[in-house]
């Protein structure tokens, strides 16, 4: 294991140990406090330009699964078709793994894929430094090559350009369509995790997925998803114009937002976005539906949210987080447009509100 220093931009150092690919990186430092799930994290789309801090102490123990794909091209067992994440920084990494599903360790996984994994770092110090700082850019570099420091960069970058697919894809539904015939439902991707797509799959849909700047309006369908993303919303400002049209357009048809889907969503109803301190990466996000005391465990990967204050009069909050009074989505109030800051898929995490996708389905007519 080769030397490593971890550097932030206000000069903090962290001295660590490589376990990973051996190669110098720069992003955006975040923190995850989820216990478990690292390989369905890193795989997520939405950790794109960033240093992934997992606070859980001992991370590899359960390996890799085999990262293999369906008949449809979908991953069976991660969210994407590979790494996203810049790096993985963790306080003890555990070199013998044991798991049913295990086909290799994280180590080996990090390095075919070339990112680079820091152990030995101490994770409470830098996340209670991230939690009173707010995130910050940071850079991981090689003892041994001083001469190579990559710049750190991530406001300004269209992230979801750079993970969103390039041009149309179609999956069949994988249950029997209600009905007989399977309603078509469009989806927006900005970088959506792959359980997104199989939780509509097994509730009967078929699933047109189309590039984040795709006009979709030319398509002939039944309901709209926005899936979710890496990066500041405001870099979609294609997305939220096809969006706009979409609510303008007659007759009304569904619409459902995840994550960044809320944000987007939002914004076509004319919200303004802010970004948060240090964001929601977590399996225990509590949230409150709106106007009751109904409350939900959920997972969450974010770091920008809603001003509800900002929303046009024709909506209102859905749901609201317990711990910050944040925005975990929005409704209309008469037309069937929701959206939900959190994952309802988790994967991994809680599955408490899994539901929603049920009641997406519901309003397709």
């Amino acid at each position: 294991m080769k030397n490593v220093t971890l550097r932030l931009d206000d000069g903090t150092l962290f001295r660590g140990r490589s376990f990973g690919y051996e190669a110098p990186v720069a992003g955006e430092v975040v923190f995850n406090t989820a216990m478990s799930g690292y390989p369905e994290s890193l795989t997520d789309p939405s950790y794109a330009g960033q240093l992934m801090v997992l606070t859980y102490p001992l991370i590899g123990n359960y390996g890799v699964p085999e990262f293999s794909f369906d008949a449809q091209g979908l991953p069976v067992f991660m969210e994407s078709d590979r790494i996203y994440a810049s790096a993985i920084i963790v306080s003890d990494y555990s070199e013998e793994y044991s798991h049913w599903n295990a086909k290799e360790s994280l180590a080996e996984w990090l390095r075919r894929e070339h990112i680079p994994g820091i152990t030995g770092i101490d994770t409470r110090r830098l996340t209670k430094l991230l939690r009173e700082r707010g995130v910050m850019l940071g850079q991981i570099l090689f003892d041994d090559m001083p001469d190579i420091t990559p710049a750190p960069e991530y406001e300004g970058i269209n992230f979801v350009a750079r993970v969103s697919c390039k041009e149309p894809v179609t999956y069949q539904p994988t249950a029997k369509p209600a009905g007989g015939r399977a309603k078509r439902v469009v989806l927006a991707d900005c970088g959506v995790k792959a359980n997104i797509i199989r939780c509509l799959l097994r509730r009967g849909v078929e699933v047109v997925r189309v590039p984040w700047n795709f006009n979709f309006n030319t398509l002939d369908f039944d309901a709209l998803f926005l899936a979710n993303g890496p990066g500041d919303p405001d870099m979609c400002a294609e997305t939220v114009q096809n969006i706009r049209s979409f609510l303008a357009t007659e007759p009304v048809r569904p619409c459902m937002g995840i994550c960044m889907g809320n944000q987007l969503l939002s914004k076509a109803a004319g919200a303004t976005i802010y970004k948060m301190k240090y964001g929601h990466r977590s399996h225990n996000q509590p949230v409150r539906l709106a106007g009751t005391d109904t409350c939900f465990v959920t997972s969450q990967n974010h770091g920008y949210a809603v001003d509800t204050s900002s929303l046009g009069e024709d909506w209102e909050p859905l749901f609201v987080n317990m711990n910050d009074g944040s925005n975990e989505g929005i409704r209309h109030k008469h037309d069937p447009w929701f959206s939900a800051q959190f994952h309802p898929e988790a994967c991994s995490g809680p599955t408490d509100t899994e539901f929603l996708f049920d009641k997406f389905v519901d309003l397709i007519v």
